[in-house]
């Protein structure tokens, strides 16, 4: 082993040695699935506490670089193939803990990341912000975007907004209620719920093994199509890349697709599905996704992206609306994404449920 620690900075050493590996780890001098060294050989080595070892070793399984089997020792876990990009930012000072066993979700560093924003703004997260939601979560956003699913827009496009409920609402007003609007039989039930609140025609198209059947695509006199191409609720039906360009062809240039991209980010495959929207050259694609499930049902946050063309008709017929997610909410998910904690998450759960596969 060649780790040191240097006990003259103030960096804790348990960090100095986490960051020692995770380079070894993300480098590929640690392999997938190769073992670690024990806690008990690097405490010898380096002359560090037994402790301080298990607090790096807890820290590296709790960002998803590896994981521990009992009475074996622990593995790395990360693998580059995974598709996201890996911030080489400093992790957050954390103590192990106990991670949350319905959620999967590591409360500790969302705490972290909390805390930290209302140390960084202060009063700030008081204020009101931007209709379209605040820049500091449309810009991480749009990064995050690019580098995991291959969409490249500015912030201008993205709209912030409190879930998907509330998104589909103001897709509705946006477009009209003089529409007629098709979505996937079965579908999510508050999709169908929402049309019928705003008083507006909606067709549900029988889907097959691999999306709508084409007969009923075709058959539908709908202008606004909305799908959920993975992992279509409850179905559990993903379209294949056929279906997607299907979809595209049907639609042209002058009808819309609202693209429901729910769950996307936990796909098994080493790259997710490409979306929609970044496969139409129309511009006629409304992506959207919310962090219900990669964070917490109990995070009421979503987001929209607009195609250029629609972004006049937005301003001028919903543009007035006030943004309905808390800026306070706003800042600590665009931070939890910037720091790339958001990542490191889905990257863990992704593993898991390879493993479990």
């Amino acid at each position: 082993m060649k780790y040191t620690v240097d006990k003259n900075i103030k960096k804790p050493a348990y960090i100095q040695l986490y960051e020692n590996i995770r380079k070894d780890i993300t480098s590929g001098v640690l392999p997938f699935g190769g073992r670690l060294p024990s806690k008990r050989l690097v405490s010898e080595e380096i002359g560090v506490s037994i402790i301080t070892v298990e607090h790096a070793y807890s820290l590296l399984i709790d960002e998803g670089y590896a994981v521990a089997r009992e009475r074996s020792g622990y593995y790395v876990s990360y693998s580059a193939e995974d598709g996201f990009k890996h911030p080489e930012t400093a992790p957050r000072l954390i103590r192990p803990h106990q991670q949350s066993q319905k959620y999967d979700f590591p409360f500790s560093v969302y705490a972290k990341t909390m805390r930290k924003v209302i140390s960084d703004y202060g009063e700030e997260i008081l204020l009101k912000t931007d209709n379209t939601g605040c820049d500091e979560l449309k810009t991480a956003i749009s990064e995050y975007l690019l580098r995991s699913r291959g969409i490249s827009v500015s912030k201008s496009r993205i709209v912030i907004g409190s879930g998907a409920e509330y998104l589909y609402g103001i897709i509705i007003q946006l477009l009209g209620r003089d529409r007629s609007y098709a979505t996937e039989d079965p579908s999510y039930e508050k999709i169908e719920a929402v049309y019928h609140a705003n008083g507006v025609d909606i067709q549900l198209l029988k889907l097959g093994s691999d999306g709508i059947l084409t007969e009923e695509l075709n058959a539908t006199n709908a202008t606004v199509l909305h799908i959920t191409p993975y992992r279509s609720y409850p179905s559990g039906i993903t379209a294949s890349a056929s279906k997607r360009y299907e979809y595209l062809r049907w639609a042209g240039r002058e009808k819309i697709i609202i693209e429901d991209d729910y769950e996307s980010e936990f796909s098994i495959l080493s790259k997710p599905e490409e979306t929609l929207f970044a496969m139409s050259n129309n511009d006629n694609v409304v992506y959207l996704n919310t962090f219900s499930k990669t964070i917490s049902p109990a995070v009421r946050t979503g987001y929209m992206v607009l195609p250029e063309k629609l972004l006049s008709e937005f301003n001028e017929r919903v543009g007035f609306y006030s943004s309905s997610v808390p800026t306070f909410e706003q800042l600590v998910i665009a931070e939890f994404i910037s720091s790339g904690n958001f990542e490191r998450h889905i990257n863990r759960i992704r593993r898991k449920k390879r493993r479990e596969m």
